[in-house]
C-alpha cells in the first residue's frame, strides 16, 4: 500500500508549506506566520472586529509556533501578548521577529503545556486558539484551563480544521493528495511520510515532530488528536463557556449546503469557528 500511496501522491502538487519555504531559503516559519496573521482571524471578523479582539487587551495566543502570528497580533494595539508553545526551539525565532518589528516590549514567549499554564486566574482579556485544538493531547483540559485564566466576560477565539478536511492529517509538507488519510491507513501514511522527508535537511526533525510511539512500540501521528466536528461539539457542550458565535465554513461556496449535512460536513468544512465567552 505504501507504493500505491507514493504513486498517488505524485499526481498532486504540494500546497505551499512553511517548512518547505524555510528549507528553500524563501522565508522563515515566523515570517510566514506574520504574513498570514490577518488570515488567521478573518473568520472571527464576521462577528467582531480587530479592536474588540486586541485593542488595549492582555492577550494569550495558544500554539504560537514560531510566534509570527502572535507578533502580528501585537501590532494591532495590544497592551501585552503572550505566545504559548510547547516546543522551546521556537523561542529565539519568535523573539527575533518581535524585535524586528519593535514589539519586543509587548511580546513574551512562554514554553508550556496549554492544559497546565503558569498563569494566574483571570489573567487575560482575550485568548486565541488558531489551528491548535486539533493538536492538543487533552482538549477538555485545555478549555478548562482557558476558562480559568480568562477574565470574566473575556473571550476565547477558537478555530480548527476538522480531521476529515482534505488536509486534516497535516501532512501537506510532503503529501499533497487531498483526503489521503481517508484512503490509506495510518501505518501506510507513516511509512510514506518518512520516505518522503527523511533526506530533507530537517527530515529528522519533521519525523520526530509528527510521529510518536505508544507504550507497546506502535508508531502513530502524535501531533494531532483527530478532532472531528462531532467530537468538538460534545467537548464544547460539557465546557463552562457560553458560545457567542459558531460557524462551520465550507471548503467552497458552492458546497455551502452539502456542508450542512451531518455526515458530509466532516469532509466539506474547512474551518470550525467559535467565539466563546466566560
Amino acid at each position: 500500500m505504501q507504493k500505491l500511496c507514493m504513486a498517488a501522491n505524485k499526481l498532486f502538487k504540494l500546497p505551499q508549506h512553511p517548512f518547505n519555504l524555510s528549507n528553500e531559503g524563501k522565508k522563515t516559519y515566523a515570517e510566514w506566520q506574520y504574513e498570514k496573521g490577518m488570515d488567521t482571524i478573518k473568520f472571527y471578523l464576521k462577528y467582531t472586529d480587530v479592536n474588540e479582539m486586541f485593542k488595549d487587551r492582555t492577550v494569550l495566543d495558544i500554539g504560537c509556533g514560531a510566534g509570527g502570528k502572535t507578533v502580528f497580533y501585537a501590532s494591532q494595539g495590544v497592551r501585552k501578548i503572550v505566545g504559548v508553545e510547547i516546543l522551546e526551539k521556537y523561542r529565539k525565532e519568535a523573539e527575533k521577529l518581535a524585535e524586528k518589528y519593535k514589539l519586543g516590549d509587548k511580546f513574551e514567549f512562554v514554553c508550556a503545556d496549554a492544559s497546565n499554564t503558569p498563569f494566574g486566574d483571570e489573567t487575560f482579556d482575550t485568548i486565541i486558539m488558531n489551528d491548535a485544538m486539533e493538536h492538543v493531547d487533552q482538549p477538555e483540559m485545555v478549555l478548562e484551563e482557558c476558562y480559568r485564566i480568562l477574565k470574566k466576560n473575556g473571550r476565547l477565539y477558537l478555530n480548527f480544521p476538522p480531521y476529515n478536511h482534505p488536509y486534516g492529517a497535516h501532512l501537506s509538507d510532503a503529501i499533497g493528495m487531498p483526503w489521503v488519510h481517508v484512503f490509506f491507513s495510518e501505518k501506510t501514511l507513516i511509512g510514506t511520510y518518512k520516505n518522503l522527508v527523511r533526506d530533507l535537511p530537517d527530515g529528522k526533525d519533521r519525523i520526530e515532530f509528527r510521529i510518536g510511539k505508544k507504550p507497546d512500540g506502535t508508531e502513530y501521528f502524535s501531533y494531532i488528536n483527530k478532532m472531528t466536528i462531532k467530537r468538538y461539539k460534545k467537548i464544547l457542550e460539557n465546557s463552562r463557556f457560553k458560545c457567542a458565535y459558531y460557524s462551520e465554513e465550507p471548503l467552497r461556496g458552492f458546497l455551502k449546503y452539502p456542508a450542512k449535512l451531518p455526515f458530509f460536513k466532516e469532509f466539506l468544512v474547512k474551518m470550525v469557528v467559535c467565539v466563546l465567552e466566560k
